[in-house]
């Protein structure tokens, strides 16, 4: 059962996803809003995600008996109180401070899988003790495999009940706003950026109050004495961007909880997947961050779901939007979806009450689509595609 009263954490000044975005641009400087909010290159991809979720249709049944309609949602074991989680975030420090550990105590307190990655600025192990331990931890690839056994060691030792393996990052994706604004390794304090900064003065106290941003999980595996300059060096020497099936099976023997390949995009990658015995699938594309050129995630995740649903759960993220985005998803054939951006743009509105407030929005808007169609439960949505 939720510990949180739905009703108490909604503020009925955002109703919506898109107003929490357009009081966080106005909240944060231009530079972090715009490494949340874009995509690359042409950023096509990144509005094809959301456009064609929305091009996906329900059918109501309004003579139908209805009782009523639970978002309970079994996954790996465990009844969460919605089908959606807080996908894994780099840098979300940057962005709001702190935001990581608001999201992950957010989660908690709703019972819904938050998700850490590698590359946060919250350590495993704080977000273990915030959550008891039912965090699940996003790994990027390190180059040495004492670094690998060490980071799954901690992982493990945090009790994190499923390890995500990233495998749709082998080039570091081409944004030309992040490029102007020197979001690079490291960052560059331009005299724009500074101004920007100065125009933000909450950020920028919160800021003072928690640190500057660093990857608080790598920091055992940092030389001593780093220097900021030195940092994307670092990054480059100690993870393998490209994934393989070599570099997964040895995980799948050392790992002895649940493993999801988030990333995968095809038919092939998914039987891949399950030749290598993994429990679970995301389907993304990193939300337009990555491949500017290739598809939606929704289109995939229909085509993966109808082939392979039954040998392996199918997830989904990117582009979605709003609960009327979850049904259409969950109708679509994913078991269970994650949201980045969305769960950010609240925070960076909201500050500590941003992870509340949208774990309630986004619930508000997916129980009032299962009522007016008539669905009773999560993995009932299938039934309710319009396929005409």
């Amino acid at each position: 059962m939720s510990r949180n009263s739905s009703a108490k954490q909604f503020d009925s000044r955002y109703p919506s996803i898109e107003d929490l975005r357009n009081k966080a641009k106005k909240r944060i400087p231009r530079f972090a809003f715009e490494y949340l909010d874009s995509g690359c290159n042409e950023e096509v991809n990144l509005r094809r995600n959301t456009r064609e979720i929305r091009e996906v249709q329900l059918t109501p049944n309004y003579l139908d008996n209805f009782r009523s309609a639970s978002l309970k949602t079994e996954l790996f074991g465990h009844v969460y109180d919605a089908p959606f989680g807080v996908a894994p975030i780099g840098l979300q420090g940057l962005m709001w401070p702190n935001a990581s550990e608001i999201l992950a105590k957010a989660a908690f307190e709703n019972n819904i899988p938050f998700v850490l990655s590698t590359v946060s600025t919250s350590s495993i192990e704080r977000i273990a003790e915030l959550t008891e331990g039912k965090a699940w931890f996003q790994l990027y690839h390190p180059t040495e495999d004492s670094v690998r056994n060490d980071i799954l060691k901690r992982a493990e030792a945090a009790q994190c009940p499923v390890l995500v393996l990233l495998c749709d990052t082998p080039a570091f994706g081409f944004r030309p706003k992040e490029i102007k604004n020197g979001l690079s390794m490291p960052p560059k304090m331009s005299i724009n950026n500074i101004l920007q900064i100065f125009g933000k003065p909450n950020w920028a106290v919160q800021t003072l109050r928690y640190g500057q941003p660093n990857f608080e999980t790598l920091k055992p595996y940092m030389p001593k004495g780093l220097d900021l300059t030195q940092l994307g060096k670092f990054m480059d020497e100690t993870f393998s961007k490209r994934m393989s099936m070599e570099k997964i099976a040895p995980i799948r023997d050392l790992w002895k909880g649940k493993i999801v390949l988030k990333g995968v995009a095809t038919e092939a990658d998914t039987e891949k997947a399950i030749q290598l015995g993994l429990d679970g699938i995301i389907v993304s594309n990193h939300g337009g961050r990555q491949l500017d050129a290739g598809e939606s995630t929704i289109k995939p995740t229909t085509r993966i779901a109808q082939k392979y649903g039954n040998q392996i759960k199918v997830m989904m993220d990117s582009g979605l939007r709003s609960g009327p985005d979850l049904a259409r998803t969950l109708a679509s054939g994913a078991e269970f979806t994650f949201m980045g951006r969305s769960f950010m743009y609240g925070v960076a509105a909201m500050g500590k009450r941003g992870g509340d407030h949208t774990i309630s929005l986004l619930k508000t808007q997916l129980q009032q689509v299962m009522e007016q169609i008539g669905c009773e439960k999560v993995e009932d949505f299938p039934n309710y595609l319009n396929t005409h």
